[in-house]
């Protein structure tokens, strides 16, 4: 209420406060506020018992017919504390006579009080509550210890801890609400303020607001994410303990984090992959060749021994027992959709000490190991992948020369030719003898520093060449990639793999011109001389493995024991690998040193046959398989083809490395090829139907930034 003053202007009355026990309190029908929000009651409750009641009530008196006050006071401000402090009388830690702080008000209505008292309250900024958890650990109070006291949960006191570890002018923007709270929470991931800083200032620069998975991708730039094979194999554990720093976002699920120190990390795996080496040599192996990853065709031209499982009594008692339980398991459960989880994590761990019982190593005769090697590489889930028992052809035992003989009945010479007399095999070319210096040593020893890719020299070309011809490295790397694809999908496709065959054999039979075909029936399947960034690990290469290595376990050891073999499968079990057999004959690398035009046209009617989309393959326009490889014109008619011209136009004032990340990132997912992958008679993805990446469909502004930064 008002009063006046002696110059006639009213002073400004506040309305009186007075302590009432609170068993004279009553919570007021007309409190405005009816949906719960914020701090539970249990938790308010437990926070006014802590530090007491920080803020008064407002209450009105309760008037009986007559008019007069009776007493008792309702509650019309203050709901939620009344509801506190009556847990707390419930729970006998308040005495229900104990006074309560109040202030009363008479004049105007009780839903009055309530909307402004709901309505000009402003909740504290969470960067002064960040600051404030702060200043509790400074002085002394644990994590579990302030969660209590602001019932929150101790994770969300550590994240908040972390908030504040970012830069102090970023924390200024976020104050003058100049960056969004997910802006900032994703900077939290790095310790490096003047990296923060370069990040939200490139950024800014964009029209739209930076997503947070920009900041995220570009603050991790350069780092290694924890799932990476390298960092599965040495684990994170002894990557930290070697000094190694970890990127960790505590308000995403980030996977484990990005590593920071990758040439850390190389030396680790160098160092297990030495160990691993060493060990198998301590076998008796005549040479252990080993790398993080191995060339495709690494095993081309070397003839395989076959070692044989030799398990104890006691190995062999334990493994009947493991396969018995787990036979008794599954058919005591069959049919049930769901199983008991305790019966589920029982089979599980059965089923794990199988497969320790498949995956025991051979054992190999001693004259054979003298002779022959093993490979040593880390397979796609970082795993440490063991091969034995290669020969090359170098190492094969000298064979004594054949010489025509006299047949015991007949006294006639016995012709050599004779597909019932044993001839020695030809030499295929080793693997090392297959591919160039510089190719080799992707296969290093590992005392060396391990694989990597680089632009070859005959790649680099000038910025301003505009769009020429593919360098013809480029294009055997690619074709490579093709010629997997190719490979992989005529195993699927029985038909059109009888057609090629069929139109293979025909030629030189037909027709006086030969060697038409990209199916070199001769038959052989070697390893590629263009060895093309993954390709090892590429979804054809694993899938032609897997399938190759499903069938030799099937076949019979011995050559003498195979058309039998042969006879005994099913229809479809031979047509599928003739199929197999078939997708590794196919060579159409589009090679400088070895240039066969009808054949690469023949690899255009096979592709359109089965309808191949490289996209669809796996293979994806990356910095080091293709945009970091050609001129920018090129990377520009790519983006303008993918995306738009729209898309493209950022990127033009950009140096080659920065537009190449950035072009990466905006053709991830868009399906586009070069025109070297693509089949003829199947559509080209078109940028108004293309279906863009969260990520990269960020203003274009914002990429072209992005890229500054990211490189």
């Amino acid at each position: 209420m008002a009063a006046s003053s002696k110059s006639g202007q009213a002073k400004i009355v506040l309305s009186r406060s007075q302590d009432i026990p609170f068993n004279k309190l009553v919570l007021s029908q007309s409190n405005v506020r009816r949906v719960k929000a914020g701090v539970s009651i249990e938790a308010l409750a437990e926070s006014i018992a802590r530090h007491s009641l920080l803020q008064s009530l407002t209450v009105r008196p309760t008037l009986d017919e007559a008019g007069q006050e009776t007493g008792v006071f309702e509650v019309p401000v203050g709901g939620r504390r009344f509801r506190a402090l009556e847990t707390l009388v419930a729970q006998k830690r308040m005495n229900k006579t104990a006074v309560v702080p109040c202030v009363i008000r008479t004049d105007g209505l009780a839903e009055e009080d309530s909307l402004v008292e709901n309505t000009d309250r402003e909740a504290l900024h969470p960067l002064d509550q960040f600051r404030a958890f702060r200043t509790l650990r400074e002085k002394g109070r644990g994590d579990e210890d302030i969660a209590a006291a602001f019932a929150v949960t101790p994770a969300v006191v550590r994240q908040r801890l972390r908030l504040v570890t970012v830069s102090p002018r970023l924390l200024d923007l976020y104050a003058e609400d100049a960056m969004t709270l997910d802006q900032l929470m994703v900077f939290s991931i790095s310790d490096d303020h003047a990296r923060q800083e370069r990040v939200w200032e490139s950024l800014s620069r964009g029209w739209n607001p930076a997503s947070p998975i920009q900041i995220r991708r570009l603050l991790a730039e350069g780092a290694v994410h924890a799932s990476n094979k390298r960092a599965v194999f040495v684990g994170l554990d002894a990557y930290a303990a070697a000094g190694g720093g970890v990127l960790r976002d505590l308000f995403e699920e980030d996977g484990g984090g990005w590593l920071q120190d990758p040439a850390l990390l190389d030396r680790l795996v160098v160092e297990a992959l030495d160990r691993a080496a060493a060990d198998l040599r301590g076998e008796g192996w005549k040479w252990v060749e080993a790398a993080e990853t191995l060339p495709y065709g690494y095993r081309a031209g070397l003839r395989t021994i076959s070692g044989s499982i030799v398990l104890t009594e006691a190995a062999q008692a334990e493994l009947a027992a493991v396969q018995a339980e787990y036979d008794t398991l599954s058919a005591e459960h069959e049919g049930l959709d769901d199983l008991p989880e305790e019966i589920e994590v029982r089979l599980s761990d059965l089923d794990d000490r199988l497969a320790a019982f498949e995956n025991t190593p051979p054992r190999f005769e001693p004259d054979e190991v003298a002779i022959a090697g093993a490979f040593i590489s880390i397979d796609p889930q970082g795993r440490l992948q063991v091969e034995r028992g290669y020969v090359r052809p170098e190492d094969e035992l000298p064979v004594p020369a054949l010489v025509p003989t006299a047949d015991a009945e007949t006294g006639a010479a016995s012709d050599p030719h004779d597909p019932t007399v044993d001839q020695t095999v030809p030499a295929v070319p080793s693997v090392a003898s297959a591919v160039t210096p510089v190719q080799a040593r992707t296969i290093a020893a590992v005392s060396q520093t391990g694989p990597s890719i680089s632009a070859h020299p005959a790649d680099l070309v000038e910025e301003d060449e505009g769009i020429r011809p593919l360098s013809e490295r480029l294009v055997a790397e690619l074709t490579a990639h093709r010629t997997l694809g190719l490979r992989n999908a005529l195993a699927d496709d029985w038909d059109a793999a009888h057609l090629s065959v069929l139109h293979a054999f025909c030629l030189p039979l037909f027709y006086r011109r030969a060697g038409e075909s990209c199916l070199e029936i001769t038959v052989r399947s070697a390893g590629f001389l263009a060895q093309a960034p993954g390709l090892n690990d590429s979804a054809a290469a694993r899938a032609i493995d897997a399938r190759h290595e499903a069938w030799a376990q099937r076949l019979p050891r011995e050559a003498a024991q195979l058309w039998p073999a042969l006879q005994a499968l099913d229809a479809d079990d031979r047509q599928a690998l003739f199929a197999h057999c078939a997708g590794l004959t196919v060579n159409a690398v589009a090679s400088p040193y070895d240039r066969r035009p009808r054949a690469l046209a023949d690899a255009d009617r096979l592709a359109e046959a089965i309808g191949l989309d490289m996209a669809e393959a796996g293979w994806t326009p990356t910095v080091e398989a293709y945009l970091g490889r050609v001129t920018k014109a090129r990377i520009l008619e790519a983006v303008r083809e993918a995306r738009g011209d729209a898309a493209a136009a950022p990127l033009a004032a950009l140096k080659k490395p920065e537009m190449a990340v950035a072009a990466a990132a905006l053709l991830a997912g868009s399906g586009w090829l070069p025109d070297v992958l693509r089949t003829p008679g199947m559509p080209t993805p078109s940028p108004a139907v293309s279906t863009m990446p969260e990520d990269a469909a960020a203003d274009e502004d914002a990429i072209a930034a992005e890229a500054m930064v990211a490189v």
